[in-house]
């Protein structure tokens, strides 16, 4: 799901725990206060229309790639916040329980992985320079393996992110 709310690891666990599962892995992804060597004062994250759908697709391809050693359903639960965020906010949270570790742990990256890889979500970042700089995440659904390329400038307003025109 996509969330302009806060998300939070509880949530995403009680949401996959099951009699089945003897392993849930959790991970939150937060903002920090540098990158790059540069102060980050904020973030903001702004979705495609078809994040969503992108992000469904990702988890259902990964729990029908899954197989259970047991046979029972692999549980995942994943959050994407949009707008802006704090430093020390979760910006991704997922949960993955399966009936073993290795299972929940290697799922549970690769879900990050996809996420970033496949999910049009972009990064806003906001230094403490007055710099701004925008990193992409994912592909835009139809553009092929066009990427974004992020861009970092002075005083950008909030209508000059990706694809938009200055």
């Amino acid at each position: 799901m996509l969330s302009a709310e806060p998300i939070s690891v509880d949530a995403a666990i009680a949401a996959v725990e099951s009699e089945t599962a003897g392993a849930v892995v959790s991970f939150s992804g937060v903002v920090r206060n540098h990158d790059g060597g540069a102060s980050v004062e904020r973030l903001s994250y702004t979705a495609h229309p078809l994040a969503k759908k992108v992000l469904g697709e990702v988890v259902a391809s990964l729990v029908d790639s899954v197989s259970d050693p047991d046979g029972h359903p692999v549980r995942i639960w994943v959050a994407h916040r949009v707008g802006p965020l704090a430093i020390g906010e979760p910006a991704l949270v997922c949960a993955v329980a399966s009936s073993h570790r290795a299972e929940a742990f290697e799922l549970c990256s690769a879900l990050v992985e996809r996420i970033k890889a496949e999910v049009p979500i972009w990064k806003e970042q906001f230094f403490s320079d007055g710099s701004v700089e925008w990193v992409g995440a994912g592909k835009v659904p139809g553009e092929g393996d066009r990427g974004v390329t992020p861009e970092r400038t002075q005083d950008q307003g909030p209508d000059q992110g990706p694809g938009k025109s200055q």
